[in-house]
Formats: structure tokens, C-alpha cells, sequence
């Protein structure tokens, strides 16, 4: 017998649109403080920290077309759901980043060969510090509330905006040196410190997208829960083996093969497969449960046991 549970109460996606929102238009913010920071200085430094800011409003654009696509029902060709668009928005802004970095060292390197002074320093490092500043409190916010929403769109883009955080805090402070000491040369080294920085937060985000869309299993600490979790809500059962467990962005697959005795009747057996699906709900939220049963014929003596005496 297969089991194929419903997947359960879904969060409102409204939630996710309007933070998808609020993101593009805090990064179109911080991108006009830095644009004018660059402006009011000639800095070669924040005119690279501009050009990074520009990957935050591309991205937040390509997690609102993502969120929406991912909150569409499964259909007739997308069976399990569209749940994925998610990781290809992740991978879009990883992309944008690469090219990004690109950018960023040329123009390091421009600013090498033809150092120039800085205009109105202090006025660009407070331009720089109040986006800084909108930045880490935005950041903050987006990984809390991606987290629980289980959304890698929205968690891929609170981690991008906290490594420009980072990256800000890096310029106020070296930008600052410059008309103090008058080490021009400062300007184009922060400028490639800013292009090394963006290189490791865009594979860093690649690398998380491209194991959510090969399948990647949970981490050790979730599968652990989740075998708990069967072992202590199929009493009547036999075992439980060959578990697969995938996640796919706000929802967990769960398929697995539950012996049962023999003799047990189906109704027992229904009871038994809604008493684990709502316990393994409970553990983790939305998710969509395989399970086959098979009788102990079947048993492979592997995998989870249940020691508590059948319930007939």
C-alpha cells in the first residue's frame, strides 16, 4: 500500500511577498546612498561597494518572480509542486555576483595604475555608514524570517546583505584613514578587498543552490530527529527502512517502507501511518510523506526497529 499524505497547512505566501517587497525597495535605498557616496567622493572603493549594491536590487527582483512561482500548486507538469524556483533565483544572484566581482577588480586595478584623492571624504563615509547601518538591521531580518519561512530565496539574500554589511564596515574604517595618513593607494586595495569578498559570498550562496536542487539530504542533526520521531510514533509496526529525505526549500519529502505484521488490517495500518505523519509534521512542518506498507515477510532487519509490542 502506498500513503501519500497531503502536504499540509501551507504559510500564507503573503508573508514572503512582502518581504520580497520590502527587500527590493531597501536595497534600492542603500544603493542610492552608496551611488551618492561614490559621487560625492570619486572614490574608487565605493564605487566598487556601489556596483555590489546593485547585485541586492537585481536579486530582490528575482526573489519576488521566485517566491510567486514557488507558491504556485503542483500541476499536471510539476506534479511535486514548483517549490524549486527558489534555488534558480539563488543561482541567478550567484551568477550576478561572479560578474559583479568581475567588475569590481577592473575597477581596482583602474584605481591602481591612476591613483587620485578623494573629495569630500567624511561626507561619503557617512553615506556609506547610514546604508551600512540600513543594511545590518534589513539583513538581520531577512535571515530570521527566510529561516522561518523555510525560504532560500529570502535566507539567500539576508546573507548577501550581510556580507555587504561587512564589506561597509571594512570601507568606513579604511576610508577614514585616507585623508588622516594620505594613503591614496588605500582606496583601490579596499576596492579589491570588496571584489575578494564578493567572490566568496557568490560561491559560498552557488554552492548552497546547487545542493538544494541536486537533492541534498538534511543535515546529520535533522535525520536523527526524524528517525526519532518515526521510531516513537509507529507502535504497532515492525520496522521502518530505505528512508529518503529531501528538502526543497519550504517543504520536506519523506519516503519510507513500514513493515507491519501480517495479520494487521488496513484500518489498523491507517491509523498507524496518520499517527506518523502528524508526528513527523509537528517536528518539522510542511511536508509530503510516501510511505509503503509491506508485511513482515519484507523485513529487512535494518534501518529503524520499533520494539513496542503490535497494536491489533
Amino acid at each position: 500500500m502506498i500513503n501519500a499524505a497531503p502536504i499540509g497547512d501551507a504559510p500564507k505566501p503573503d508573508r514572503k511577498f512582502a518581504l520580497a517587497w520590502a527587500s527590493f525597495a531597501v536595497s534600492i535605498a542603500a544603493f542610492g546612498l552608496k551611488y551618492a557616496a561614490w559621487v560625492n567622493t570619486g572614490s574608487v572603493a565605493l564605487k566598487a561597494d556601489a556596483l555590489e549594491t546593485i547585485i541586492n536590487v537585481v536579486a530582490a527582483a528575482a526573489a519576488l518572480w521566485a517566491i510567486r512561482v514557488a507558491e504556485r500548486p503542483a500541476d499536471d507538469n510539476h506534479t511535486y509542486g514548483h517549490y524549486k524556483a527558489e534555488y534558480l533565483s539563488a543561482i541567478v544572484e550567484s551568477a550576478l555576483v561572479l560578474v559583479t566581482a568581475y567588475a569590481i577588480g577592473k575597477t581596482a586595478v583602474e584605481g591602481f595604475l591612476r591613483p587620485h584623492p578623494e573629495t569630500a571624504p567624511w561626507i561619503g563615509v557617512g553615506l556609506n555608514g547610514v546604508a551600512t547601518l540600513l543594511n545590518f538591521a534589513w539583513g538581520l531580518t531577512l535571515l530570521r524570517k527566510g529561516r522561518a519561512e523555510r525560504s532560500p530565496a529570502l535566507i539567500a539574500g539576508g546573507h548577501h546583505v550581510i556580507s555587504d554589511v561587512w564589506t561597509g564596515c571594512g570601507l568606513i574604517a579604511g576610508l577614514s584613514l585616507i585623508p588622516l595618513t594620505g594613503w591614496v593607494w588605500l582606496d583601490p586595495a579596499l576596492a579589491a578587498l570588496v571584489a575578494l569578498n564578493v567572490l566568496r559570498v557568490g560561491w559560498e550562496m552557488l554552492r548552497q543552490s546547487v545542493s538544494g536542487l541536486m537533492d541534498e539530504a538534511p543535515d546529520s542533526a535533522t535525520l536523527t530527529k526524524l528517525r526519532e520521531v518515526i521510531a516513537e510514533t509507529a507502535t504497532g509496526a515492525l520496522e521502518a527502512h530505505d528512508i529518503r529525505i529531501r528538502t526543497v526549500g519550504a517543504i520536506t519529502f519523506i519516503e519510507f517502507h513500514l513493515v507491519v505484521p501480517g495479520s494487521m488490517t488496513v484500518g489498523v495500518v491507517h491509523e498507524i501511518c496518520d499517527r506518523i505523519e502528524a508526528g513527523l509534521r509537528r517536528a518539522i512542518g510542511r511536508a509530503l510523506i510516501n510511505i509503503h506498507v509491506e508485511p513482515e515477510t519484507k523485513a529487512k532487519h535494518t534501518g529503524i526497529l520499533v520494539t513496542s509490542p503490535p497494536v491489533v
